[in-house]
């Protein structure tokens, strides 16, 4: 059974990504790779230490790409802080930077199989 999942999950994260996916550029420092992901959101939650209370801060996007993809300079890499990735749409290149809010992981898997990441970042030029 657990293979037939497996086989389902991957079979879902292709189709999403042949019909939902976006041509970007990943980059850390002067190396890069250019691949085909999904682009979503990730509301946090966020404890507040003053009030004791929850601030909720969205992610201004998130991008979904497979561990397979993500290699540069000839090595697979996982996402780091401070990483860049460009989506460059109707002419216009918006630079992203891989971070999370709050001290948040910057990533972190999108399926149970480890295969797909699911990269938090926030908008921070344009280009």
């Amino acid at each position: 059974m657990a293979n037939m999942l497996r086989n389902g999950t991957d079979w879902l994260h292709r189709k999403l990504k042949q019909h939902a996916g976006e041509t970007l550029v990943y980059s850390r420092g002067a190396q890069s790779v250019t691949v085909t992901a999904p682009m979503g959101k990730t509301m946090m939650r966020l404890d507040n230490t003053q009030t004791g209370g929850a601030i909720i801060e969205w992610t201004d996007a998130d991008f979904l790409i497979a561990a397979a993809d993500l290699v540069i300079g000839g090595s697979a890499v996982e996402p780091e802080r401070g990483d860049k990735i460009r989506w460059t749409k109707e002419g216009i290149t918006r630079v992203f930077e891989v971070l999370a809010p709050g001290g948040e992981p910057c990533w972190r898997w999108s399926d149970e199989h480890q295969t797909v990441y699911r990269i938090h970042t926030k908008q921070v030029d344009t280009e």
